[in-house]
């Protein structure tokens, strides 16, 4: 006795009709996360296309004509007058910002990545109680910590350099939390325990194999920690007097101070915080693949 097999053209039909009745009965759900979403971007993308249209006014125009419309654009002037004026000084806070940033988040996320590995990974007494101190800190607010921070550089001699900005920058208590959670997922115990079979040292273990398949969580802790130390400006300011030293941030916050008496810093500002957005918005777009995997890493092989 023989069975009649479906015909290929049935299971196709069978297919777009249940296909169509799913859609059809998630349609009102779809539409509410549609327009939800489409209301949260509209929300978030508003004032970037406002920082855009304002960065190719004039400073006549910047405040005699909408800012929601373009008129009389001149981005290019705009961005040469912000590069020269007083010297440069914008390009010396670029560069402070991409040395506090960029050695800022490389070490922050090397010692979250071994830090999470040590914890996920080796038995040691109190190791449940350091992980707790260690989540208290991802708790506590930055702006909690700049005044005993000062107070500490000043004992050291240390306010008003270099060092004042990129020593607190150096650790990251929520990088070492996802370090930890990545590796209880990501790294197996019984491929480091063939390694130490095949006479691996730790250190060779940690850099030759731990950081290979660690790297979506290191490239997602270096861009948050990146954001966020391009993005400080508290910390800066408690810190440093010397404008020479300031990053964007607090540069362009010293322009906008004295507007009132110069009304052309009101543009330079603006054309300012519109390169600044640039190298953010670059990183995110290169390391978006790595960011997203990182994310979900511990979801999927937990």
């Amino acid at each position: 006795m023989t069975t009649k097999l479906p015909k290929v053209e049935d299971l196709t039909a069978q297919g777009k009709q249940r296909s169509a009745i799913v859609r059809h009965r998630s349609s009102p759900a779809q539409i509410l996360l549609i327009a939800a979403l489409a209301v949260a971007a509209l929300y978030f993308l508003f004032p970037v296309y406002w920082l855009v249209i304002a960065a190719t006014k004039s400073t006549g125009s910047l405040f005699g004509s909408s800012g929601f419309v373009l008129s009389d654009p001149q981005l290019l002037k705009n961005v040469q007058n912000v590069f020269t004026y007083n010297s440069g000084i914008f390009v010396r806070w670029a560069g402070n910002s991409v040395l506090y940033s960029g050695i800022g988040a490389l070490v922050a996320t090397t010692l979250s990545i071994a830090a999470g590995y040590c914890l996920a990974k080796f038995q040691f007494r109190g190791r449940e109680f350091w992980f707790n101190v260690i989540l208290a800190g991802v708790m506590i607010p930055g702006t909690a910590l700049a005044l005993p921070l000062f107070l500490m550089m000043s004992q050291l001699g240390l306010v008003n350099t270099y060092w004042a900005v990129l020593i607190p920058s150096l650790l990251s208590p929520f990088g070492v939390y996802l370090g930890r959670i990545y590796a209880t997922a990501a790294v197996p115990d019984s491929l480091l325990e063939a390694s130490r079979l095949d006479g691996a040292g730790e250190f060779r273990i940690f850099f030759g194999l731990v950081l290979r398949l660690m790297a979506p969580a290191a490239v997602t802790i270096f861009l948050f920690q990146f954001i966020g130390i391009w993005n400080n400006y508290f910390l800066p300011l408690v810190m440093l007097s010397d404008q020479s030293l300031y990053p964007i941030t607090l540069g362009l916050i010293s322009w906008q101070s004295v507007a009132d008496r110069h009304p052309e810093l009101y543009q330079l500002a603006i054309g300012g915080a519109f390169i600044s957005v640039i190298p953010i918005m670059i990183a995110i777009v290169s390391l978006q693949r790595f960011w997203r995997a990182g994310l979900t890493e511990g979801s999927v092989k937990g």
